[in-house]
């Protein structure tokens, strides 16, 4: 569950929020085409941790799971239906969804397994779950970890690397891994193309199919 406090000041900073993706457009369509790589098409997804829609939108999801009433008002604005809610507590029925996509949310989650047990729950058989996350072992990573307690969004987050994502993914019963990432240097005037894999991107994307 995210914090009362983070969820006060993604409510009050909306906007400031969504300026980072105006800002940093480069960054933001780096981070779209690795997550494109990861994301079926034609399938019924849900994001948890939406936003104001920044991913869902461009993917064409349509449901979205988010705590905050000022970030849930500006998804449902660009026709995302939203389920004000936490991951650890999905107000959602069993096997709704072919997949789900959490992008720079784990951080903020306070209890890891029982949310992903509860993504678990909410997809299909052999359905998949789709993480974008900073890596807490890249130089964005270890820049953000040191400036946090000094971020008003960040300062409750919690980084972690794609090795601790995947070992609790895997006592959920989440296996079949896929990888890829990108941001894998600090030149903000060119878009990205991602790799395959691990270890050199800020941002990794992981695909894990539900067994």
């Amino acid at each position: 569950m995210i914090s009362t406090e983070n969820i006060t000041a993604f409510d009050q900073y909306t906007s400031e929020y969504d300026e980072w993706f105006e800002k940093h457009p480069t960054l933001y369509q780096s981070e779209i085409l690795a997550l494109k790589k990861a994301i079926p098409e034609n399938k019924k997804g849900i994001e948890i941790g939406v936003g104001t829609g920044r991913f869902a939108e461009p993917f064409n999801i349509k449901f979205g799971v988010e705590p905050s009433e000022n970030m849930a008002r500006v998804a449902e604005q660009k026709g995302i239906k939203v389920f004000k809610a936490v991951a650890e507590s999905l107000p959602i029925e069993n096997e709704m969804f072919d997949f789900a996509l959490l992008v720079t949310t784990v951080c903020f989650l306070s209890d890891i397994p029982k949310a992903f047990s509860e993504i678990r729950r909410i997809i299909k058989p052999k359905g998949e779950i789709i993480i974008g996350l900073i890596d807490k072992n890249s130089k964005l990573g270890k820049r953000y970890e040191q400036e946090r307690f000094t971020n008003k969004f960040y300062k409750d987050a919690h980084f972690y690397s794609v090795n601790e994502i995947v070992s609790f993914l895997k006592n959920v019963r989440f296996n079949y891994f896929q990888y890829w990432q990108t941001l894998t240097n600090s030149n903000e005037n060119n878009i990205e193309q991602p790799e395959i894999g691990f270890g050199k991107g800020s941002f990794v994307v992981i695909k894990a199919k539900k067994v």
